[in-house]
């Protein structure tokens, strides 16, 4: 065989290791997310938060095809340097460095108008720490003992408490449900189990309760019960969110022509409640849709991870599906006025730079870590 036909077959065999229908999946959930967002601001601004939005999403994309290209090796002796990572920067937005949007002090100002939320790659560090802390121990046929259990929780823990304190309550839970699937498939005893969701609970329980969240934040949780209580502000945005799924209709008023969407009835359209354009234009039929192509990027994510070669792979696969599923779940419940508004952006589709980035770089993980030797 020529020397130049045998690199080529093994460049192509290198190229074949990558799951491609995963990185198709996320792709698409990106270009209908464009479009909404483009529909959302188009009347406004013209195409500038599409042509963001691309940008980001193609940024996301490269970032996820280098992450996958470096190897499980690399990416497991990277874990405790991205966990520390996220640590540092959550540590900056309490410091004059942070800025305050709506109520909660979660973002750093970067260049150019851009921000970004140390809280989205934060959710990238929990993940790579507790899968590579738990998966030597897990390969080997051992659950994890007390050592494990200490750092799991630090690991966790800490993270949790700096999102916590900005507040962010959405993304807590987020990082809560993440981590603990993540502990719980690594190995964790039951009785451990149950104490953690008692905790869980509790730090949800103290949250609703103390001055932990501001007026803002409260508002917006409690509002999705009963809309007429705030008629002015939380309840307003989501009694007009509500208007907006219900006047699509099965096939939806057409794209760009939603009366709601294109009148800037609906606060925050293009992040928190993108998902009402796609139910007000598109119908009932095209959200479903749009439910069923998240839906196929979490089962693939799964899907990958069975596929792992080793526990390192698996973990990170279930972290990543764990917390993608949850933020679809969460951020469709409460457009469909289901769940408290908790300000999550739906993965791939709401316009968010630091939302859309974090979700392509854990796509890449997922990629990188479920396959063997590192590729070259």
């Amino acid at each position: 065989m020529p020397r130049a036909a045998g690199q080529d077959r093994s460049r192509l065999t290198r190229w074949a290791r990558h799951d491609v229908g995963l990185f198709v999946a996320a792709a698409g959930a990106s270009l209908v997310g464009a479009l909404l967002v483009w529909s959302a601001t188009a009347r406004t601004t013209g195409s500038a938060y599409l042509v963001r939005h691309l940008l980001t999403a193609a940024v996301g994309l490269a970032l996820a095809v280098l992450v996958a290209r470096a190897g499980r090796g690399r990416v497991r002796a990277a874990a405790p340097w991205a966990w520390a990572g996220g640590v540092v920067l959550l540590l900056l937005v309490p410091t004059p460095l942070g800025t305050t949007v709506n109520g909660s002090r979660s973002w750093l100002p970067l260049v150019a108008g851009f921000t970004l939320q140390p809280a989205e790659i934060a959710k990238v560090g929990v993940v790579l720490a507790l899968a590579a802390l738990l998966g030597g121990r897990l390969e080997r046929g051992r659950d994890p003992g007390p050592r494990e259990l200490l750092l799991a929780a630090v690991v966790l823990g800490l993270p949790v408490a700096l999102v916590l304190l900005q507040p962010d309550l959405g993304t807590t839970l987020v990082l809560l449900a993440t981590g603990g699937v993540v502990v719980v498939v690594g190995g964790l005893p039951r009785r451990w189990v149950a104490a953690g969701l008692a905790l869980a609970v509790a730090a949800v329980v103290l949250a609703l309760t103390t001055p932990l969240l501001s007026p803002y934040q409260r508002a917006r949780l409690t509002s999705f019960a009963d809309p007429t209580a705030d008629p002015e502000g939380a309840g307003y945005q989501v009694r007009q969110v509500r208007l907006a799924i219900g006047g699509g209709g099965l096939w939806g008023q057409g794209f760009m022509d939603g009366s709601r969407t294109q009148g800037g009835f609906v606060p925050f359209q293009l992040n928190d409640f993108v998902f009402s354009v796609a139910g007000e234009e598109l119908g009932f039929v095209g959200a479903a849709g749009l439910v069923v192509l998240l839906g196929v990027v979490v089962v693939r994510t799964l899907v990958v991870a069975a596929r792992a070669e080793d526990a390192f792979g698996r973990l990170v696969g279930v972290g990543v599906a764990t917390w993608l599923a949850v933020q679809v779940v969460q951020n469709v419940g409460m457009n469909l006025g289901l769940l408290p508004v908790t300000g999550l952006p739906l993965p791939f589709v709401s316009y968010g730079g630091s939302s859309m980035i974090a979700s392509w770089l854990a796509i890449g993980l997922v990629d990188a870590a479920r396959a063997g030797p590192d590729r070259r």
